[in-house]
């Protein structure tokens, strides 16, 4: 069993990661920080978790601990990564992975030279309903995919338990870096293709503090596709995708959720050719079980440090359409 220490226990920690260690065949959780050691230890007593910290040093100091799981606020990814790495212990690393592709690069460098597995934590790559849509597109059911959408919405004000959201020096964006990179990182992967261009608008209001409340970005693939990319934080939860070929295509109104069944639908012409029920209620326990069978040599992470800095570079590419007002580049592959 490979034993996770979780740094930044919180939210996320509890309402996905352990429900997610639990259904694990491979891992289990021996350790977590939070800044204050009271409410490490009351968590860890709560969670049934051997041993609390109250910094990444101390947990990664720890013999009990073989793997971290950094689920901090984006502005500490780079340090809580780079302290893991420099004590030789692998890590896989929430997204987005950082503020800017800079620190991607930092983190993906350290990872190679010191010989540690870094991984990026894109949860959806782990689901069967992309695996799905993945295998139609590859099929050739719809030909060449002309359209590809992809939407992330659900209702964050300053009641949100994680109140830093609103905050572009700890979150870096706003629904752009927090969903949007999972909508980024879908189309990618069930494309099988490179954005090479970015165009991105952005909306504020009363409630977004530093960051926009809502935006939506037109992404260019390589290949010729476009790609178009909705997010939100004042909707309810909703994530439809949407793939558009030349001869059909595939929709499915809950793409991204773990949380209930996801419907996939082959179309043309309005009729329903096909159609697939698939579930996704796994994917965190296969993320980490993949994480374990990485270091145990079984097969390769499917989301390394450099598909965390590729989606990074469209992140930043984004960012800086909205203050540009035009399409900006993104550099090719990080290799």
């Amino acid at each position: 069993m490979v034993r996770f220490g979780i740094v930044g226990f919180g939210l996320h920690a509890v309402k996905r990661l352990m429900p997610g260690f639990a259904a694990s065949k491979r891992c289990v959780v021996t350790a977590l920080s939070r800044r204050d050691l009271a409410c490490a230890q009351q968590s860890a007593k709560e969670y049934n978790i051997p041993l609390a910290f109250a910094s990444t040093a101390d947990l990664c100091a720890s013999p009990e601990v073989d793997a971290v799981l950094v689920t901090t606020p984006n502005a500490y990814h780079l340090a809580d990564v780079l302290t893991a790495l420099k004590a030789g212990k692998p890590v896989l690393c929430e997204k987005p992975m950082a503020m800017n592709a800079d620190e991607c690069r930092t983190m993906v460098e350290t990872a190679r030279s010191r010989g540690v597995l870094l991984g990026v934590a894109q949860v959806f790559r782990f689901c069967q309903s992309l695996h799905e849509v993945r295998a139609w597109i590859n099929a050739g059911r719809i030909g060449r995919p002309v359209f590809a959408r992809s939407e992330f919405s659900f209702f964050a004000d300053s009641t949100h338990p994680r109140r830093w959201l609103y905050d572009r020096a700890v979150a870096g964006g706003g629904p752009i870096f927090d969903v949007g990179v999972h909508c980024i990182d879908a189309l990618r992967f069930v494309l099988g293709d490179e954005v090479v261009r970015v165009s991105a608008s952005a909306t504020t209001d009363d409630r977004s503090g530093t960051v926009e409340a809502a935006a939506l970005l037109m992404l260019e693939f390589a290949r010729g596709t476009l790609g178009a990319i909705q997010v939100s934080f004042r909707a309810p939860y909703r994530t439809p995708m949407e793939i558009v070929g030349e001869y059909a295509s595939i929709r499915a109104d809950d793409a991204l959720n773990v949380a209930y069944p996801v419907e996939i639908q082959l179309v043309r012409e309005r009729a329903v050719l096909e159609t697939k029920t698939t579930s996704n209620h796994l994917a965190y326990g296969l993320q980490v079980d993949g994480f374990a069978d990485a270091l145990a040599g079984r097969s390769q992470f499917p989301v390394l440090g450099e598909e965390g800095w590729q989606n990074q570079r469209i992140l930043d590419a984004a960012m800086r359409s909205v203050k540009s007002g035009h399409r900006e580049a993104v550099p090719g592959p990080a290799r």
